[in-house]
C-alpha cells in the first residue's frame, strides 16, 4: 500500500488486541471534569489487560477529555491500496439510470447546505477474537452535504433499483466461473444500497471528520457516511454514484462481507448468507477507578439503537448503568458508569451489555443467534472484563 501506516482489515484482525479504551474519548468539557482522576481517586487496571499491537498507540481511558476520538487514533481501514486523489480536480460523478448526469468538484460540494451527524463508526469484524476486547470502533463528528438532495437532482428513473457506490480505490480481482476459466480483473472498491436506503436524511456526502479536511486514510477529499451501518458500507475517497436497474453484486456486497448463518426450519438446518449491513448492539467496561471504598466502572455503549445499559459486577445481579454523554445521540456513544460500593477482597468480573429502544439486548457470547454463526462478522457478544479488589 502507499501509506505505509495503514493496515489492511484483515491484517488487523489478526493483530486484535488494542485496548477498547485506546478507541473511545470522552465528550463535553462537564464529562471531562465528571470523569478525570481527582485526588483520592486512583485508577484500577484490568488484570487480563493486553498491550497494543506494533505501531498503534492505545490512548490513556484514565485522562480522556474528549468524546471524540482525535482523527490520528483512527484505524485507517481499507482493502486496495490508498488512492492519491488531487483535490483541486477531484470530481463526483453521479450517473447510471438517471435523467440527467451531474458532476460535482470538492468547492461545489462544500458549497451546498452543510450537515453533520455524530456517529460511532465500527469494523463489521470488531471483536471477532474472543482473547480480546471489541477495538476497530471510534466516535466522531461527520460535515457535509445530505445525498438525497443530489441523489433527486439526477432524476432518478423509474425501475431502479439499486444506488452504487465507488471509491479511487482499486485492485486485481481473480474470479472463476464455473465452467470458464480464472478472470483477473480490476476493479474499484464498492458498496451498494436501495434506493429507500441512499434517501435517508442522515446519509452523507462526507469532506470533513471532528471539523477538519478528511485524511488521507480516512477518505480524502471525500466519503460516504451511512449513520448506523458497519464501516464496509461507508466507502472513502468517494468516486462515482450510480443508480442501476439490476441488483449490484460485488465482491465486498455478495461475495465477501457476507454473515454466514445455520436456522433451523421444521426440524431441518437452512444455512443463509446475508450481506453486512447495518450495525449491532454493542458495548465494553472500558476502566476501573477507587476512591475510598467505592469503585467507579466506565465504559461505552453504541449500534444498532442503543439507549440503556446494565452491568453486572461479581456476584451481584444486572444493574442500570448512568448513561453520562451521548443519551441524546442518535449514532454517537453512549458512556456509561456504574459505582459499587465496598466490593468483597479478590478478583471480580464485569460484563455489559446495552439495550435498545424497541428492547432489544446485547447477546451473550453462548447466545444460539451467535452461536449459529459460521462467519466472525458482525459479532457484538458481551465482553467481560476482570479486576483485583
Amino acid at each position: 500500500m502507499s501509506d505505509k501506516s495503514t493496515l489492511s482489515r484483515r491484517e488487523l484482525l489478526k493483530a486484535g488486541t488494542i485496548t477498547a479504551a485506546g478507541l473511545a474519548l470522552l465528550p463535553s468539557e462537564v464529562l471531562a471534569k465528571l470523569l478525570q482522576i481527582t485526588e483520592g481517586e486512583r485508577p484500577i487496571a484490568w488484570i487480563d489487560d493486553r498491550n497494543p499491537p506494533e505501531g498503534f498507540k492505545a490512548i490513556d481511558w484514565y485522562n480522556l477529555d474528549s468524546w471524540l476520538t482525535p482523527i490520528d487514533q483512527h484505524a485507517p481501514l481499507s482493502h486496495y491500496p490508498v488512492p492519491e486523489v488531487d483535490a483541486a480536480t477531484y470530481k463526483l460523478t453521479v450517473t447510471g439510470h438517471v435523467r440527467k448526469t451531474l458532476e460535482f468538484s470538492l468547492e461545489d460540494l462544500k458549497r451546498r447546505p452543510k450537515q453533520e451527524v455524530d456517529f460511532a463508526l465500527e469494523c463489521s469484524g470488531n471483536g471477532s477474537r474472543a482473547d480480546s476486547l471489541p477495538t476497530l470502533v471510534y466516535n466522531a463528528r461527520w460535515t457535509g452535504t445530505p445525498l438525497a438532495p443530489i441523489l433527486k437532482e439526477s432524476g432518478i428513473l423509474d425501475g431502479t433499483v439499486d444506488v452504487v457506490f465507488f471509491g479511487y480505490d482499486q485492485g486485481e480481482e481473480l474470479v472463476q466461473p464455473r465452467a470458464g476459466k480464472e478472470i483477473k480483473m480490476k476493479q474499484h472498491f464498492a458498496r451498494s444500497l436501495t434506493v429507500e436506503q441512499a434517501m435517508g436524511p442522515d446519509v452523507l456526502v462526507a469532506y470533513e471528520v471532528n471539523g477538519e479536511p478528511l485524511p488521507i486514510g480516512n477518505g480524502f477529499p471525500v466519503r460516504l457516511i451511512i449513520p448506523g451501518w458497519y464501516g464496509i458500507a461507508n466507502v472513502k475517497w468517494l468516486k462515482r454514484i450510480e443508480m442501476r436497474s439490476s441488483r449490484f453484486m460485488g465482491r465486498f456486497i455478495s461475495r465477501d462481507y457476507v454473515t454466514i448463518r445455520e436456522e433451523q426450519h421444521d426440524g431441518q438446518s437452512v444455512w443463509t448468507q446475508m450481506s453486512v449491513g447495518k450495525g449491532r448492539l454493542n458495548s465494553i467496561p472500558a476502566r476501573v477507578t477507587r476512591v475510598g471504598d467505592t469503585y467507579k466502572i466506565y465504559g461505552a455503549a453504541w449500534g444498532g439503537g442503543a439507549q440503556k445499559v446494565q452491568v453486572k459486577a461479581g456476584d451481584n445481579s444486572w444493574r442500570p448503568a448512568q448513561v453520562i454523554e451521548g443519551a441524546e445521540s442518535e449514532f454517537g456513544w453512549k458512556l456509561w458508569q456504574l459505582e459499587w460500593e465496598r466490593p468483597p477482597r479478590g478478583d471480580h468480573d464485569v460484563v455489559s451489555r446495552a439495550i435498545s429502544s424497541s428492547g432489544a439486548v446485547q447477546p451473550g457470547p453462548n447466545d444460539p443467534y451467535l452461536q449459529k454463526k459460521r462467519t466472525y462478522w458482525e459479532t457484538n457478544a458481551q465482553v467481560t472484563k476482570t479486576f483485583r479488589v
